[in-house]
């Protein structure tokens, strides 16, 4: 399953974040095994998390196939069961059925995105709830009585995603919002009286709409000047207040409540991180609060009447994520993510008890022990911003022993380098290789002052970060900063190729997966279903028709003849986002200049891994490629 946010996400490669904010203390030298790629990839992804009507099992999604199918946790522990077959394209669990152990999943071609909603019957029989050609579909929940569920698609429009209801028996559906304004559904009143969407104006300025089905009316809630952000969550159960977050007054977003009656605003839940959402549980009776505190995602549970905590039970450090509440609120799930535990789902009984763990998915050849935590660190950039990220110190790395290192740039723009296990990183890590996972001016998560840094400076500020990193690295003492490279993916590919041509003398190599190397091209070309982000995105990145000459200058392809180092490109042939033409054409430029630069192109892959094969082969071709032109050591240079 792909996980995409933003423009461009990199989706298989969770980056991680945890510790201390300043460089960590070197370890006495120690050995530590070695892995292949396979070993890694014999771990387990598992997502999503939704109770069966009876709380006994949890449907979640996961890749131990190969590729991600639907699966049955039983919450009171046991192994999981398979319930899909798929042998090509990813399975994306979204629910079971309120009354009974049918669910939904979402499901696309060979990573096209064009993603449809599908029901697996009690018989095992599949049926599209969404049919049709170069249609997109999502699934918006069921109704608070249970007899319908939501369901929004562009294939009246490519642009605009209609909302339809469903029935829960039978599926025979209804519209009940056309969007001709590229709007985002995101909750219905428990009376279906009230749709709440929001309208993207730029990538932190938004609003959120009232629908009235009564009387076919519209009202903006969150009128303002300036740039404010506001996403709606959902509706009290009495249909009375509408929660969401919003960034209005301060730096961080925090979670409100509206009186639709009056429309009066109070906050609700307020941190010196964002609040990322704010949800209810069935009845009303919980409201689920998620944080991301420096990379990493707290959550609180609060009694929603008076919003009065919740004690938990102990959990493991790490990310807490993906929470679910069972129907009957006896019992809640929720997955733990860290650098050594590879995002392991929990349950917990909601009224006293302790948190089990329900799957084990870091494959057991593996010794904990040898992989490593990252560890955040601030350096003082060029012009005096401090600038966060993740480092991870390679186990035996020393002041006389060390090790060449990664810059690697997160997707986007604005996204995050977050704690969370990866394969990729623990297996360049294992082999010697520092990774510095940077998040640069412009990334989110850190105020809505950083998150604007880099507005219509990409390629240029934000790649200034990732140069002045360097001295960072080096100061550690157990870096050779005579072998330092760049990898990312999506924008962090963009970033990558902007290094080689933009500063074609910093790093040693780059590696790039799915990057933009011509931004004229691919902001003419976005999916046309991103018509609510384009605009936004234009006005952060640059209008194709008017902002040309700058998005010239910090195009790649443009610069190719400055590239003086070597290149790897990994590429999805179904890519949508980032189209393969991209790809081609950087690789062919730099080739013509006798410039290394390997080049693979998975054909059924579309922006990022969905199958674990091409997963396994593509990780190994970039250690073979930094094993070949970044971990040699200069022959010149030896050791102080």
């Amino acid at each position: 399953m792909r996980i995409r946010t933003c423009l461009i996400a990199l989706a298989p490669l969770v980056l991680a974040a945890c510790g201390a904010s300043t460089p960590p203390k070197t370890e006495a030298p120690r050995q530590a095994a070695r892995y292949t790629i396979e070993d890694f990839m014999a771990s387990t992804r598992v997502a999503g998390a939704s109770f069966s009507p009876d709380g006994k099992k949890i449907l979640v999604s996961s890749n131990q196939t190969g590729i991600f199918n639907a699966f049955a946790v039983p919450s009171g522990g046991g192994p999981p069961v398979q319930l899909t077959q798929s042998t090509s394209d990813a399975i994306d669990t979204q629910s079971y059925f309120p009354g009974d152990e049918r669910f939904l999943y979402l499901k696309d071609e060979g990573g096209n995105e064009l993603d449809h909603l599908y029901v697996q019957e009690l018989d095992g029989t599949v049926k599209d709830l969404t049919p049709g050609q170069k249609l997109k579909a999502s699934f918006g929940g069921f109704s608070q009585d249970d007899k319908s569920f939501f369901v929004t698609t562009n294939e009246r429009d490519p642009k605009f995603f209609d909302v339809y209801e469903y029935a829960t028996d039978g599926y025979k559906r209804k519209l009940i919002f056309k969007d001709t304004a590229g709007l985002e559904f995101e909750a219905v009143s428990a009376d279906g009286r009230y749709l709440a969407l929001t309208k993207i104006n730029m990538t932190n300025d938004s609003d959120i709409l009232l629908f009235d089905r009564k009387a076919a009316t519209t009202k903006n809630l969150t009128p303002h000047q300036g740039e404010m952000k506001n996403q709606a969550q959902d509706f009290s159960v009495d249909g009375k207040s509408l929660y969401a977050v919003t960034n209005d007054g301060s730096e961080f977003d925090y979670a409100v409540r509206y009186d639709l009656a009056s429309g009066q605003r109070e906050a609700v839940e307020k941190a010196s991180w964002d609040v990322l959402s704010a949800k209810r549980s069935k009845s009303g009776k919980y409201r689920v609060v998620r944080i991301n505190n420096d990379g990493k995602t707290e959550v609180k549970l609060f009694e929603a009447d008076g919003m009065k905590p919740v004690a938990l039970p102990a959990i493991p450090e790490g990310d807490v994520d993906s929470v679910s509440i069972a129907n009957d609120e006896s019992q809640m799930a929720f997955y733990v993510n860290s650098n050594r535990l590879p995002g392991d789902l929990f349950v917990v009984p909601l009224g006293g008890g302790e948190a089990r763990p329900l799957t084990k998915n870091l494959n057991p050849k593996i010794n904990p022990q040898d992989l490593v935590d990252g560890r955040v660190v601030r350096f003082k950039s060029y012009d005096g911003v401090e600038i966060p990220g993740i480092l991870y110190q390679p186990v035996g790395a020393s002041p006389i022993a060390r090790v060449p290192a990664l810059v690697w740039v997160h997707g986007g723009p604005g996204g995050q380098s977050r704690i969370g296990y990866s394969g990729l990183i623990q297996f360049l890590a294992n082999h010697g290789y520092a990774i510095y996972a940077i998040n640069n001016r412009g990334s989110s998560g850190y105020g809505k002052t950083f998150f604007a840094m880099d507005d219509r400076k990409h390629g240029e500020a934000d790649l200034g970060d990732c140069i002045a990193s360097k001295k960072m690295l080096a100061d550690t003492g157990w870096v050779d900063p005579e072998r330092i490279g760049i990898l990312g993916g999506s924008y962090g590919g963009y970033m990558v190729l902007a290094a080689l041509t933009l500063q074609p003398d910093e790093f040693k190599v780059g590696v790039d997966l799915f990057g933009i190397s011509n931004w004229v091209r691919t902001l003419e070309n976005i999916p046309p279903w991103w018509e609510s982000f384009r605009v936004a995105l234009y006005k952060e990145m640059g209008d194709p028709k008017t902002d040309a000459e700058r998005l010239h200058r910090i195009s790649p392809i443009f610069h190719a003849d400055k590239v003086t180092r070597p290149l790897m490109v990994l590429q999805g042939k179904n890519d949508p986002r980032v189209l393969k033409q991209e790809s081609d054409d950087i690789v062919a430029a730099v080739k013509a200049r006798g410039i290394p630069a390997e080049y693979i192109v998975f054909d059924d892959e579309g922006h990022g891994f969905a199958n674990k094969a091409n997963e396994i082969r593509g990780d190994k071709a970039i250690l073979d490629f930094l094993d070949t032109y970044l971990a040699a050591k200069p022959a010149t240079k030896p050791n102080p």
